[in-house]
Protein backbone atom coordinates (compact mmCIF):
# COMPACT_ATOMS: atom_id res chain seq x y z
CA UNK A 1 0.00 0.00 0.00
CA UNK A 2 2.78 2.45 0.97
CA UNK A 3 4.88 1.71 -2.14
CA UNK A 4 1.85 2.62 -4.23
CA UNK A 5 1.30 5.64 -1.97
CA UNK A 6 4.75 7.12 -2.66
CA UNK A 7 4.28 6.62 -6.41
CA UNK A 8 0.92 8.37 -6.23
CA UNK A 9 2.44 11.11 -4.09
CA UNK A 10 4.83 11.89 -6.94
CA UNK A 11 1.83 12.13 -9.28
CA UNK A 12 0.02 14.51 -6.90
CA UNK A 13 3.13 16.70 -6.56
CA UNK A 14 2.81 17.67 -10.24
CA UNK A 15 -0.23 19.76 -9.28
CA UNK A 16 1.27 21.29 -6.11
CA UNK A 17 4.89 22.01 -7.09
CA UNK A 18 4.14 25.68 -7.88
CA UNK A 19 3.40 26.02 -4.14
CA UNK A 20 6.98 25.26 -3.01
CA UNK A 21 7.34 28.58 -1.14
CA UNK A 22 4.05 28.11 0.69
CA UNK A 23 5.01 24.52 1.47
CA UNK A 24 8.33 25.60 3.01
CA UNK A 25 6.55 28.10 5.28
CA UNK A 26 4.06 25.39 6.20
CA UNK A 27 6.92 23.09 7.26
CA UNK A 28 8.68 25.86 9.26
CA UNK A 29 5.50 26.64 11.20
CA UNK A 30 5.00 22.96 11.97
CA UNK A 31 8.60 22.67 13.25
CA UNK A 32 7.89 25.54 15.66
CA UNK A 33 4.75 23.75 16.82
CA UNK A 34 6.83 20.58 17.43
CA UNK A 35 9.26 22.52 19.65
CA UNK A 36 6.45 24.16 21.60
CA UNK A 37 4.67 20.80 22.12
CA UNK A 38 7.82 19.37 23.72
CA UNK A 39 8.66 22.43 25.83
CA UNK A 40 5.22 23.31 27.33
CA UNK A 41 4.83 20.10 29.44
CA UNK A 42 8.28 20.77 30.98
CA UNK A 43 7.29 24.31 31.93
CA UNK A 44 3.94 23.12 33.31
CA UNK A 45 5.73 20.60 35.51
CA UNK A 46 8.05 23.29 36.86
CA UNK A 47 5.00 25.36 37.89
CA UNK A 48 3.73 22.48 40.03
CA UNK A 49 7.15 22.06 41.63
CA UNK A 50 7.47 25.74 42.42
CA UNK A 51 3.97 25.69 43.92
CA UNK A 52 5.11 23.08 46.43
CA UNK A 53 8.27 25.07 47.18
CA UNK A 54 6.41 28.37 47.53
CA UNK A 55 8.76 29.97 44.96
CA UNK A 56 6.26 32.63 43.94
CA UNK A 57 8.49 34.75 41.74
CA UNK A 58 9.68 31.73 39.78
CA UNK A 59 6.08 30.56 39.52
CA UNK A 60 4.98 33.93 38.11
CA UNK A 61 7.84 34.05 35.64
CA UNK A 62 7.22 30.55 34.29
CA UNK A 63 3.47 31.24 34.07
CA UNK A 64 4.18 34.32 31.94
CA UNK A 65 6.55 32.30 29.76
CA UNK A 66 3.88 29.62 29.28
CA UNK A 67 1.35 32.31 28.39
CA UNK A 68 3.67 33.74 25.75
CA UNK A 69 4.56 30.30 24.40
CA UNK A 70 0.91 29.26 24.17
CA UNK A 71 0.07 32.55 22.45
CA UNK A 72 2.89 31.92 20.00
CA UNK A 73 1.54 28.41 19.43
CA UNK A 74 -1.88 29.88 18.59
CA UNK A 75 -0.22 32.25 16.11
CA UNK A 76 1.64 29.31 14.57
CA UNK A 77 -1.58 27.32 14.34
CA UNK A 78 -3.26 30.27 12.63
CA UNK A 79 -0.55 30.44 9.94
CA UNK A 80 -0.54 26.65 9.71
CA UNK A 81 -4.26 26.63 8.87
CA UNK A 82 -3.77 29.58 6.51
CA UNK A 83 -0.96 27.91 4.57
CA UNK A 84 -2.80 24.60 4.63
CA UNK A 85 -5.88 26.20 3.05
CA UNK A 86 -3.77 27.87 0.35
CA UNK A 87 -1.91 24.64 -0.39
CA UNK A 88 -5.17 22.72 -0.66
CA UNK A 89 -6.93 25.41 -2.69
CA UNK A 90 -4.20 25.88 -5.29
CA UNK A 91 -3.63 22.15 -5.72
CA UNK A 92 -7.39 21.64 -5.99
CA UNK A 93 -7.73 24.35 -8.63
CA UNK A 94 -4.81 23.01 -10.70
CA UNK A 95 -6.01 19.43 -10.49
CA UNK A 96 -9.67 20.20 -11.24
CA UNK A 97 -8.72 22.36 -14.22
CA UNK A 98 -6.44 19.68 -15.71
CA UNK A 99 -8.93 16.90 -15.02
CA UNK A 100 -11.78 18.96 -16.50
CA UNK A 101 -9.74 19.40 -19.69
CA UNK A 102 -9.12 15.66 -19.90
CA UNK A 103 -12.80 14.82 -19.31
CA UNK A 104 -13.77 17.09 -22.21
CA UNK A 105 -11.38 15.09 -24.42
CA UNK A 106 -13.07 11.75 -23.73
CA UNK A 107 -14.94 10.18 -26.62
CA UNK A 108 -18.70 10.58 -26.43
CA UNK A 109 -19.17 6.82 -26.70
CA UNK A 110 -17.42 6.32 -23.35
CA UNK A 111 -19.27 9.22 -21.75
CA UNK A 112 -22.64 7.91 -22.96
CA UNK A 113 -21.96 4.38 -21.74
CA UNK A 114 -20.54 5.50 -18.37
CA UNK A 115 -22.93 8.24 -17.31
CA UNK A 116 -22.18 11.64 -15.81
CA UNK A 117 -22.16 10.52 -12.14
CA UNK A 118 -18.72 8.90 -12.36
CA UNK A 119 -17.07 11.98 -13.84
CA UNK A 120 -18.72 14.27 -11.28
CA UNK A 121 -17.29 12.09 -8.48
CA UNK A 122 -13.84 12.18 -10.05
CA UNK A 123 -13.96 15.95 -10.49
CA UNK A 124 -15.17 16.70 -6.95
CA UNK A 125 -14.58 14.02 -4.30
CA UNK A 126 -11.46 12.42 -5.75
CA UNK A 127 -9.72 15.72 -6.52
CA UNK A 128 -10.52 16.91 -3.00
CA UNK A 129 -8.94 13.83 -1.40
CA UNK A 130 -5.86 14.13 -3.57
CA UNK A 131 -5.44 17.87 -2.92
CA UNK A 132 -5.68 17.39 0.83
CA UNK A 133 -2.82 14.87 0.98
CA UNK A 134 0.08 17.33 1.44
CA UNK A 135 -1.41 19.31 4.38
CA UNK A 136 -2.53 16.02 5.94
CA UNK A 137 0.86 14.37 5.43
CA UNK A 138 2.78 17.29 6.91
CA UNK A 139 0.40 17.34 9.90
CA UNK A 140 0.98 13.63 10.36
CA UNK A 141 4.77 13.99 10.13
CA UNK A 142 4.58 16.87 12.60
CA UNK A 143 2.76 14.69 15.09
CA UNK A 144 5.06 11.73 14.49
CA UNK A 145 8.22 13.86 14.96
CA UNK A 146 6.68 15.41 18.09
CA UNK A 147 5.92 11.98 19.51
CA UNK A 148 9.40 10.70 18.64
CA UNK A 149 10.84 13.70 20.48
CA UNK A 150 8.63 12.94 23.46
CA UNK A 151 9.66 9.27 23.49
CA UNK A 152 13.33 10.32 23.39
CA UNK A 153 12.70 12.68 26.33
CA UNK A 154 10.99 9.89 28.31
CA UNK A 155 13.89 7.53 27.48
CA UNK A 156 16.37 10.07 28.87
CA UNK A 157 14.26 10.61 32.03
CA UNK A 158 13.59 6.93 32.81
CA UNK A 159 14.09 3.79 30.72
CA UNK A 160 11.52 1.73 32.68
CA UNK A 161 8.75 4.21 31.90
CA UNK A 162 9.95 4.31 28.29
CA UNK A 163 9.58 0.52 27.92
CA UNK A 164 6.13 0.64 29.54
CA UNK A 165 4.98 3.47 27.24
CA UNK A 166 6.25 1.65 24.15
CA UNK A 167 4.43 -1.58 25.04
CA UNK A 168 1.19 0.27 25.85
CA UNK A 169 1.37 2.32 22.65
CA UNK A 170 1.94 -0.77 20.47
CA UNK A 171 -1.04 -2.59 22.06
CA UNK A 172 -3.32 0.41 21.59
CA UNK A 173 -2.09 0.86 18.00
CA UNK A 174 -2.92 -2.76 17.11
CA UNK A 175 -6.44 -2.29 18.47
CA UNK A 176 -6.87 0.97 16.53
CA UNK A 177 -5.54 -0.66 13.35
CA UNK A 178 -8.13 -3.42 13.67
CA UNK A 179 -10.78 -0.77 14.22
CA UNK A 180 -9.74 1.16 11.07
CA UNK A 181 -9.67 -2.02 8.98
CA UNK A 182 -13.17 -2.96 10.11
CA UNK A 183 -14.37 0.61 9.54
CA UNK A 184 -13.02 0.59 5.96
CA UNK A 185 -14.80 -2.69 5.21
CA UNK A 186 -18.05 -1.31 6.65
CA UNK A 187 -17.65 1.99 4.80
CA UNK A 188 -17.21 0.18 1.49
CA UNK A 189 -20.43 -1.78 2.06
CA UNK A 190 -22.26 1.35 3.23
CA UNK A 191 -21.14 3.38 0.18
CA UNK A 192 -22.52 0.74 -2.18
CA UNK A 193 -25.85 0.78 -0.35
CA UNK A 194 -25.87 4.58 -0.32
CA UNK A 195 -25.19 4.69 -4.07
CA UNK A 196 -28.24 2.48 -4.68
CA UNK A 197 -30.44 4.77 -2.56
CA UNK A 198 -29.06 7.87 -4.31
CA UNK A 199 -29.62 6.28 -7.70
CA UNK A 200 -33.22 5.41 -6.78
CA UNK A 201 -33.88 8.94 -5.47
CA UNK A 202 -32.38 10.40 -8.66
CA UNK A 203 -34.65 8.26 -10.84
CA UNK A 204 -37.65 9.19 -8.71
CA UNK A 205 -36.96 12.91 -9.09
CA UNK A 206 -36.26 12.68 -12.84
CA UNK A 207 -39.38 10.59 -13.38
CA UNK A 208 -41.64 12.50 -11.02
CA UNK A 209 -44.06 13.52 -13.77
CA UNK A 210 -44.54 9.93 -14.93
CA UNK A 211 -44.90 8.72 -11.36
CA UNK A 212 -47.74 11.17 -10.81
CA UNK A 213 -49.46 10.24 -14.07
CA UNK A 214 -49.18 6.53 -13.24
CA UNK A 215 -50.58 7.24 -9.77
CA UNK A 216 -47.62 5.29 -8.33
CA UNK A 217 -46.59 7.64 -5.53
CA UNK A 218 -47.35 5.11 -2.79
CA UNK A 219 -45.35 2.36 -4.48
CA UNK A 220 -42.30 4.58 -4.87
CA UNK A 221 -42.55 5.91 -1.31
CA UNK A 222 -42.82 2.35 0.05
CA UNK A 223 -39.76 1.31 -1.96
CA UNK A 224 -37.87 4.40 -0.79
CA UNK A 225 -38.91 3.71 2.81
CA UNK A 226 -37.62 0.14 2.56
CA UNK A 227 -34.26 1.21 1.09
CA UNK A 228 -33.79 3.99 3.66
CA UNK A 229 -34.55 1.58 6.54
CA UNK A 230 -31.99 -0.88 5.18
CA UNK A 231 -29.42 1.88 4.76
CA UNK A 232 -29.90 3.32 8.23
CA UNK A 233 -29.91 -0.13 9.82
CA UNK A 234 -26.48 -0.66 8.31
CA UNK A 235 -25.43 2.81 9.49
CA UNK A 236 -26.55 1.99 13.05
CA UNK A 237 -24.66 -1.33 12.96
CA UNK A 238 -21.50 0.44 11.81
CA UNK A 239 -21.82 3.06 14.56
CA UNK A 240 -22.40 0.35 17.15
CA UNK A 241 -19.26 -1.55 16.11
CA UNK A 242 -17.31 1.71 16.18
CA UNK A 243 -18.69 2.56 19.63
CA UNK A 244 -17.78 -0.87 20.96
CA UNK A 245 -14.21 -0.50 19.76
CA UNK A 246 -14.15 3.03 21.13
CA UNK A 247 -15.27 1.80 24.55
CA UNK A 248 -12.70 -1.00 24.44
CA UNK A 249 -9.77 1.22 23.44
CA UNK A 250 -10.95 4.00 25.81
CA UNK A 251 -10.99 1.57 28.74
CA UNK A 252 -7.48 0.35 27.87
CA UNK A 253 -6.33 3.96 27.56
CA UNK A 254 -7.67 4.74 31.04
CA UNK A 255 -6.00 1.59 32.35
CA UNK A 256 -2.73 2.66 30.71
CA UNK A 257 -2.92 6.05 32.45
CA UNK A 258 -3.76 4.43 35.80
CA UNK A 259 -0.87 1.98 35.60
CA UNK A 260 1.44 4.81 34.56
CA UNK A 261 0.50 6.77 37.70
CA UNK A 262 1.11 3.68 39.85
CA UNK A 263 4.47 3.15 38.14
CA UNK A 264 5.46 6.81 38.64
CA UNK A 265 4.52 6.67 42.35
CA UNK A 266 6.67 3.58 42.80
CA UNK A 267 9.60 5.23 41.02
CA UNK A 268 9.23 8.40 43.13
CA UNK A 269 9.12 6.33 46.33
CA UNK A 270 12.27 4.53 45.25
CA UNK A 271 13.83 7.91 44.36
CA UNK A 272 14.43 6.75 40.76
CA UNK A 273 12.83 9.93 39.42
CA UNK A 274 11.93 13.35 40.79
CA UNK A 275 8.39 14.69 41.14
CA UNK A 276 9.11 17.19 38.36
CA UNK A 277 10.20 14.39 36.01
CA UNK A 278 7.10 12.37 36.88
CA UNK A 279 4.90 15.35 36.08
CA UNK A 280 6.66 15.86 32.74
CA UNK A 281 6.13 12.20 31.83
CA UNK A 282 2.47 12.40 32.87
CA UNK A 283 1.97 15.50 30.70
CA UNK A 284 3.60 13.72 27.78
CA UNK A 285 1.45 10.62 28.23
CA UNK A 286 -1.79 12.07 26.85
CA UNK A 287 0.10 13.51 23.90
CA UNK A 288 1.70 10.16 23.04
CA UNK A 289 -1.70 8.48 23.02
CA UNK A 290 -2.74 10.67 20.10
CA UNK A 291 -0.19 9.02 17.81
CA UNK A 292 -2.35 5.90 17.83
CA UNK A 293 -5.29 7.70 16.30
CA UNK A 294 -3.06 9.62 13.92
CA UNK A 295 -1.60 6.40 12.56
CA UNK A 296 -5.06 4.86 12.25
CA UNK A 297 -6.29 7.96 10.43
CA UNK A 298 -3.24 7.90 8.15
CA UNK A 299 -3.92 4.30 7.10
CA UNK A 300 -7.48 5.24 6.25
CA UNK A 301 -6.48 8.38 4.37
CA UNK A 302 -3.69 6.66 2.44
CA UNK A 303 -6.14 4.03 1.24
CA UNK A 304 -8.64 6.70 0.11
CA UNK A 305 -5.83 8.71 -1.49
CA UNK A 306 -4.54 5.74 -3.49
CA UNK A 307 -8.05 4.94 -4.66
CA UNK A 308 -8.69 8.56 -5.71
CA UNK A 309 -5.39 8.77 -7.62
CA UNK A 310 -6.17 5.51 -9.44
CA UNK A 311 -9.56 6.91 -10.44
CA UNK A 312 -8.08 10.19 -11.64
CA UNK A 313 -5.32 8.38 -13.57
CA UNK A 314 -7.99 6.42 -15.44
CA UNK A 315 -8.99 9.72 -17.01
CA UNK A 316 -5.61 11.47 -17.14
CA UNK A 317 -3.70 8.56 -18.68
CA UNK A 318 -6.49 7.25 -20.87
CA UNK A 319 -6.28 3.85 -19.15
CA UNK A 320 -10.03 3.34 -19.10
CA UNK A 321 -11.58 6.08 -21.21
CA UNK A 322 -10.56 6.63 -24.82
CA UNK A 323 -9.66 10.22 -25.77
CA UNK A 324 -10.73 12.06 -28.89
CA UNK A 325 -8.07 12.20 -31.57
CA UNK A 326 -7.52 14.95 -34.15
CA UNK A 327 -4.99 15.69 -36.85
CA UNK A 328 -2.53 18.58 -37.10
CA UNK A 329 -3.76 20.30 -40.26
CA UNK A 330 -5.44 23.66 -39.62
CA UNK A 331 -7.93 25.63 -41.71
CA UNK A 332 -9.07 29.04 -40.47
CA UNK A 333 -12.16 29.12 -42.65
CA UNK A 334 -13.62 26.26 -44.68
CA UNK A 335 -15.68 26.68 -47.85
CA UNK A 336 -18.34 24.23 -46.68
CA UNK A 337 -18.02 21.35 -49.16
CA UNK A 338 -18.01 17.91 -47.55
CA UNK A 339 -18.45 14.29 -48.54
CA UNK A 340 -19.21 10.92 -46.94
CA UNK A 341 -17.44 7.99 -48.68
CA UNK A 342 -18.53 4.45 -47.71
CA UNK A 343 -19.04 5.56 -44.11
CA UNK A 344 -19.96 2.84 -41.64
CA UNK A 345 -20.71 3.35 -37.96
CA UNK A 346 -21.97 1.07 -35.18
CA UNK A 347 -22.98 1.90 -31.63
CA UNK A 348 -22.73 -0.90 -29.04
CA UNK A 349 -22.32 -3.39 -31.89
CA UNK A 350 -25.56 -2.16 -33.50
CA UNK A 351 -24.91 -0.88 -37.03
CA UNK A 352 -26.34 2.62 -37.47
CA UNK A 353 -24.85 3.61 -40.85
CA UNK A 354 -23.91 1.11 -43.54
CA UNK A 355 -21.49 2.37 -46.23
CA UNK A 356 -23.35 5.59 -47.00
CA UNK A 357 -22.17 7.96 -49.73
CA UNK A 358 -23.22 11.55 -50.42
CA UNK A 359 -21.84 14.99 -51.26
CA UNK A 360 -22.86 18.43 -50.05
CA UNK A 361 -21.83 21.59 -51.89
CA UNK A 362 -20.88 24.78 -50.11
CA UNK A 363 -23.65 27.36 -49.54
CA UNK A 364 -26.40 24.82 -50.16
CA UNK A 365 -29.21 23.55 -47.96
CA UNK A 366 -29.57 19.79 -47.55
CA UNK A 367 -32.23 18.02 -45.51
CA UNK A 368 -32.35 14.49 -44.10
CA UNK A 369 -35.59 12.61 -43.51
CA UNK A 370 -36.36 9.15 -42.25
CA UNK A 371 -37.88 7.18 -39.43
CA UNK A 372 -36.54 7.44 -35.89
CA UNK A 373 -33.26 5.51 -35.64
CA UNK A 374 -32.52 5.74 -39.37
CA UNK A 375 -29.17 7.44 -38.64
CA UNK A 376 -29.90 11.12 -39.31
CA UNK A 377 -28.48 12.50 -36.06
CA UNK A 378 -25.52 10.13 -36.34
CA UNK A 379 -24.48 11.80 -39.60
CA UNK A 380 -24.36 15.14 -37.79
CA UNK A 381 -22.38 13.69 -34.88
CA UNK A 382 -19.84 12.10 -37.22
CA UNK A 383 -19.41 15.30 -39.22
CA UNK A 384 -18.64 17.17 -35.97
CA UNK A 385 -16.34 14.29 -34.96
CA UNK A 386 -18.32 13.75 -31.79
CA UNK A 387 -17.96 10.08 -32.73
CA UNK A 388 -15.37 8.35 -34.91
CA UNK A 389 -16.43 6.37 -37.96
CA UNK A 390 -15.68 2.64 -38.05
CA UNK A 391 -14.72 2.65 -41.72
CA UNK A 392 -14.85 4.89 -44.79
CA UNK A 393 -13.91 8.54 -44.99
CA UNK A 394 -15.43 11.97 -44.33
CA UNK A 395 -13.88 15.01 -46.03
CA UNK A 396 -14.32 18.76 -45.60
CA UNK A 397 -13.11 20.78 -48.58
CA UNK A 398 -11.51 17.58 -49.85
CA UNK A 399 -9.49 17.03 -46.64
CA UNK A 400 -10.02 13.95 -44.47
CA UNK A 401 -11.41 15.18 -41.13
CA UNK A 402 -8.99 12.82 -39.36
CA UNK A 403 -6.19 15.08 -40.63
CA UNK A 404 -7.79 18.29 -39.35
CA UNK A 405 -7.27 19.72 -35.87
CA UNK A 406 -10.17 20.33 -33.51
CA UNK A 407 -10.56 24.05 -34.25
CA UNK A 408 -10.73 23.43 -38.00
CA UNK A 409 -13.73 21.16 -37.50
CA UNK A 410 -15.66 22.50 -34.53
CA UNK A 411 -14.62 26.06 -35.16
CA UNK A 412 -16.35 25.87 -38.54
CA UNK A 413 -19.38 23.72 -37.69
CA UNK A 414 -22.29 24.52 -35.36
CA UNK A 415 -24.89 21.96 -34.36
CA UNK A 416 -28.25 22.95 -32.87
CA UNK A 417 -30.02 20.02 -31.22
CA UNK A 418 -33.66 19.35 -30.52
CA UNK A 419 -32.95 19.61 -26.79
CA UNK A 420 -30.01 22.02 -26.54
CA UNK A 421 -28.27 22.38 -23.20
CA UNK A 422 -28.55 25.88 -21.84
CA UNK A 423 -26.07 26.70 -19.09
CA UNK A 424 -26.93 28.18 -15.70
CA UNK A 425 -25.76 31.61 -16.74
CA UNK A 426 -27.34 34.82 -17.92
CA UNK A 427 -28.62 35.08 -21.49
CA UNK A 428 -25.69 37.37 -22.27
CA UNK A 429 -23.13 34.91 -20.82
CA UNK A 430 -24.68 31.98 -22.71
CA UNK A 431 -23.94 33.87 -25.92
CA UNK A 432 -20.47 34.91 -24.73
CA UNK A 433 -19.56 31.23 -24.41
CA UNK A 434 -19.11 31.10 -28.18
CA UNK A 435 -17.80 34.65 -28.59
CA UNK A 436 -16.25 36.37 -25.60
CA UNK A 437 -15.99 39.77 -27.27
CA UNK A 438 -19.60 39.84 -28.52
CA UNK A 439 -20.93 43.36 -28.97
CA UNK A 440 -24.32 44.56 -27.82
CA UNK A 441 -25.37 44.99 -31.45
CA UNK A 442 -24.37 41.42 -32.39
CA UNK A 443 -26.24 40.01 -29.42
CA UNK A 444 -29.43 41.96 -30.12
CA UNK A 445 -29.35 41.04 -33.82
CA UNK A 446 -28.89 37.30 -33.13
CA UNK A 447 -31.70 37.25 -30.57
CA UNK A 448 -33.94 39.17 -32.97
CA UNK A 449 -33.36 36.67 -35.78
CA UNK A 450 -34.07 33.85 -33.31
CA UNK A 451 -37.37 35.59 -32.34
CA UNK A 452 -36.38 35.83 -28.69
CA UNK A 453 -35.98 39.60 -28.35
CA UNK A 454 -39.63 40.30 -27.43
CA UNK A 455 -39.53 37.76 -24.61
CA UNK A 456 -36.23 39.09 -23.23
CA UNK A 457 -37.60 42.63 -23.13
CA UNK A 458 -40.30 41.45 -20.71
CA UNK A 459 -37.69 40.20 -18.21
CA UNK A 460 -36.68 42.46 -15.27
CA UNK A 461 -32.93 41.94 -15.89
CA UNK A 462 -33.23 41.71 -19.69
CA UNK A 463 -30.03 40.15 -21.14
CA UNK A 464 -28.58 39.62 -17.66
CA UNK A 465 -31.38 37.27 -16.60
CA UNK A 466 -30.01 33.95 -15.29
CA UNK A 467 -31.85 31.09 -16.97
CA UNK A 468 -31.25 28.38 -14.33
CA UNK A 469 -29.61 24.96 -14.55
CA UNK A 470 -30.23 23.48 -17.98
CA UNK A 471 -32.30 26.58 -18.85
CA UNK A 472 -35.02 25.50 -16.40
CA UNK A 473 -36.52 29.01 -16.40
CA UNK A 474 -37.09 28.83 -20.16
CA UNK A 475 -39.64 26.85 -22.13
CA UNK A 476 -38.56 24.24 -24.67
CA UNK A 477 -39.13 26.67 -27.51
CA UNK A 478 -37.21 29.47 -25.78
CA UNK A 479 -34.26 27.12 -25.23
CA UNK A 480 -34.22 26.26 -28.93
CA UNK A 481 -34.37 29.92 -29.91
CA UNK A 482 -31.52 30.79 -27.54
CA UNK A 483 -29.48 27.93 -29.03
CA UNK A 484 -30.19 29.27 -32.54
CA UNK A 485 -29.04 32.73 -31.42
CA UNK A 486 -25.91 31.17 -29.97
CA UNK A 487 -25.19 29.50 -33.32
CA UNK A 488 -25.73 32.75 -35.21
CA UNK A 489 -23.25 34.51 -32.94
CA UNK A 490 -20.68 31.79 -33.57
CA UNK A 491 -20.89 32.43 -37.35
CA UNK A 492 -19.52 29.10 -38.54
CA UNK A 493 -19.52 28.14 -42.21
CA UNK A 494 -21.61 25.01 -41.65
CA UNK A 495 -24.76 24.97 -39.51
CA UNK A 496 -26.56 21.76 -38.58
CA UNK A 497 -30.20 21.96 -37.44
CA UNK A 498 -31.20 18.72 -35.68
CA UNK A 499 -34.95 19.24 -35.24
CA UNK A 500 -33.92 22.57 -33.79
CA UNK A 501 -37.41 24.12 -34.19
CA UNK A 502 -39.51 21.16 -33.00
CA UNK A 503 -40.73 22.97 -29.85
CA UNK A 504 -41.72 26.18 -31.63
CA UNK A 505 -45.20 27.25 -32.56
CA UNK A 506 -46.01 27.49 -36.27
CA UNK A 507 -45.76 31.27 -36.46
CA UNK A 508 -42.35 31.44 -34.75
CA UNK A 509 -41.13 28.47 -36.75
CA UNK A 510 -42.04 30.24 -40.02
CA UNK A 511 -40.14 33.39 -38.99
CA UNK A 512 -37.03 31.38 -38.15
CA UNK A 513 -37.40 29.37 -41.34
CA UNK A 514 -37.39 32.61 -43.32
CA UNK A 515 -34.20 33.59 -41.53
CA UNK A 516 -32.65 30.22 -42.36
CA UNK A 517 -33.66 30.59 -46.01
CA UNK A 518 -31.95 34.00 -46.10
CA UNK A 519 -28.78 32.39 -44.72
CA UNK A 520 -28.43 30.02 -47.69
CA UNK A 521 -26.12 32.27 -49.64
CA UNK A 522 -23.67 32.56 -46.73
CA UNK A 523 -23.72 29.15 -45.07
CA UNK A 524 -23.86 25.44 -45.77
CA UNK A 525 -26.98 24.30 -43.95
CA UNK A 526 -28.02 20.75 -43.03
CA UNK A 527 -31.46 20.13 -41.60
CA UNK A 528 -33.17 17.27 -39.80
CA UNK A 529 -36.76 18.30 -39.37
CA UNK A 530 -39.93 16.90 -37.86
CA UNK A 531 -41.97 19.25 -40.05
CA UNK A 532 -41.72 18.89 -43.81
CA UNK A 533 -42.59 22.57 -44.20
CA UNK A 534 -39.06 23.39 -43.00
CA UNK A 535 -37.35 21.42 -45.76
CA UNK A 536 -39.52 21.95 -48.84
CA UNK A 537 -37.18 24.63 -50.20
CA UNK A 538 -34.01 22.63 -49.58
CA UNK A 539 -31.61 22.23 -52.50
CA UNK A 540 -31.50 18.53 -51.81
CA UNK A 541 -33.38 16.10 -49.56
CA UNK A 542 -31.93 12.72 -48.62
CA UNK A 543 -34.03 9.78 -47.43
CA UNK A 544 -32.48 7.45 -44.86
CA UNK A 545 -33.73 3.98 -44.05
CA UNK A 546 -31.91 1.39 -41.91
CA UNK A 547 -28.61 3.21 -42.14
CA UNK A 548 -28.65 3.67 -45.92
CA UNK A 549 -29.54 6.56 -48.22
CA UNK A 550 -32.36 5.15 -50.31
CA UNK A 551 -33.17 8.27 -52.34
CA UNK A 552 -32.18 11.91 -52.86
CA UNK A 553 -33.51 14.90 -54.77
CA UNK A 554 -35.82 17.88 -54.40
CA UNK A 555 -39.19 17.63 -52.72
CA UNK A 556 -41.01 17.34 -56.06
CA UNK A 557 -38.57 14.73 -57.39
CA UNK A 558 -38.84 12.56 -54.29
CA UNK A 559 -42.63 12.58 -54.32
CA UNK A 560 -42.39 10.97 -57.75
CA UNK A 561 -39.57 8.48 -57.25
CA UNK A 562 -39.43 7.59 -53.52
CA UNK A 563 -42.27 5.61 -51.91
CA UNK A 564 -40.65 5.98 -48.49
CA UNK A 565 -40.49 9.78 -48.78
CA UNK A 566 -44.06 10.01 -50.07
CA UNK A 567 -45.23 7.86 -47.19
CA UNK A 568 -43.46 10.05 -44.62
CA UNK A 569 -44.83 13.23 -46.20
CA UNK A 570 -48.42 11.99 -46.38
CA UNK A 571 -48.18 10.78 -42.78
CA UNK A 572 -47.36 14.30 -41.63
CA UNK A 573 -50.21 15.78 -43.68
CA UNK A 574 -52.64 13.48 -41.89
CA UNK A 575 -51.27 14.62 -38.52
CA UNK A 576 -51.78 18.27 -39.45
CA UNK A 577 -55.37 17.58 -40.33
Amino acid sequence: MFIEFFKNLKFAWNYAKDQKKNLIWFIIVNILIIIISVVVPILSAKIIVYLTDNEFHQLLLIALIILLVEWFRNVCNYFKRHNSNILFRETYINLQTCLGKEILKIENKDIDSTGSGLFIQRLTNDTSKLSDIFPMLIDFLTNIVTDIGIFVAIFIINKVVFIYMMIATIILYLIERKRVKLRNENDKKFRKMNEKVSSFVGEMVRGIRDIKMLNSEDSFINELHSKVIELNTERYRMKKVDRNYGLYSGTLLDLKDFLLIVLLIILIENKDITIASALIIHNYSSRVSNVIYWVGSLLERVKDFNLSVDRIKEIMNGDKFKKESFGNKHIDKVNGDFEFKDVTFAYDEKKILDKINFKVKANSTVAFVGKSGAGKTTIFNLLCKLYNIDSGKITIDGININELDKDSIRGNITIINQSPYIFNLSIRDNLKLVKEDITEEEMIEALKVACLDDFINTLPDKYDTVVGEGGVNLSGGQKQRLAIARALVQKTEIILFDEATSALDNETQKKIQEAINNMKVEYTILIIAHRFSTILNSDKIMVLDNGKITAEGTHEELLKKSKEYKKLYESELKKDK
